[in-house]
């Protein structure tokens, strides 16, 4: 009964060993081994790898985007204001680099590093645009450049930034009064600059019009002798002539005027 008991923990034992022993790397992590607290060997990468657990432990790194919301208050403009803003920024390790982040920095303090950086870099870029840049097409710019800043802060320490993204702007109340009117100033002079265009174009319309009645009057005028006259009233005296129903006439012989049908 005793051998079988002691067969059973021994058993138990070897189990609990090969669990310990085994460490597994899963997509989107890259293992750093350390043994009695030196690193051993190159990174490794997805899979099963077997280590002795009372000396070495398996360091697992993650390599994937990482997505860190923050948020930075009084931020200052080129203009002397404090500006609150809520931003994201995207960043990843490096796997090949995974051995220096573990030795530098170390995986629970990359977020810590990575925001520090972020507050020196925002506040550096913010200093060098308006604060009303914030809430126009300087926005994208401005990204830019606060990335741009963060991976020359960073150096070759392992990360890589890949964006920083605005997502609200807190402005001094005065100055988004300001702005906003200074908007629907604009989007009003835009409309009265489409009004004016089209009255422009109507009153073209209206000359060129003008202009064609015009011309074809004066043509019509250059074309009417007095010999058309004459042939014309010539016409006009020979369909009265042949008209059925009695007619008073008053001519001078060259322009008939009607004054009765006789009717």
């Amino acid at each position: 009964m005793y051998k079988h008991a002691k067969i059973c923990i021994l058993f138990y034992f070897a189990i609990l060993l090969s669990l310990t022993s085994c460490s597994i790397i899963r997509p989107g992590q890259v293992g750093v081994k350390q043994r009695l607290g030196k690193i051993k060997g190159d990174v490794r990468k997805t899979g099963i790898y077997f280590l002795n657990p009372l000396v070495s432990k398996m360091i697992k790194v993650p390599v994937r985007t990482i997505n860190m919301p923050v948020r930075l208050e009084r931020l200052p403009s080129k203009e002397g204001l404090s500006i609150d803003c809520e931003l994201a920024v995207m960043f990843k390790i490096i796997p090949e680099s995974a051995i220096k982040v573990v030795e530098t920095i170390g995986v629970k303090h990359g977020e810590k590093v990575i925001l520090s950086v972020l507050r020196s870099a925002a506040a550096d870029v913010t200093a060098q645009f308006f604060a009303k840049d914030l809430h126009t097409s300087e926005r994208k710019n401005i990204e830019a450049a606060i990335s741009k800043k963060m991976t020359e802060i960073l150096g070759d320490r392992g990360f890589v930034v890949e964006a920083v993204l605005l997502k609200s702007i807190q402005l001094p109340d005065n100055l988004s009064r300001a702005i906003e009117e200074k908007l629907q100033a604009e989007q009003q002079a835009e409309t009265m600059k489409f009004v004016l265009e089209k009255e422009k174009q109507e009153a073209e319309r209206l000359r060129i019009q003008s202009e064609g009645i015009r011309n074809a009057q004066k043509i019509l005028s250059e074309g009417l002798t007095e010999l058309i006259i004459k042939y014309k009233s010539l016409e006009v005296f020979e369909k009265l002539s042949q008209s059925p129903n009695a007619k008073i006439i008053i001519t001078d012989g060259k322009t008939p005027v009607l004054i009765n049908d006789g009717k």
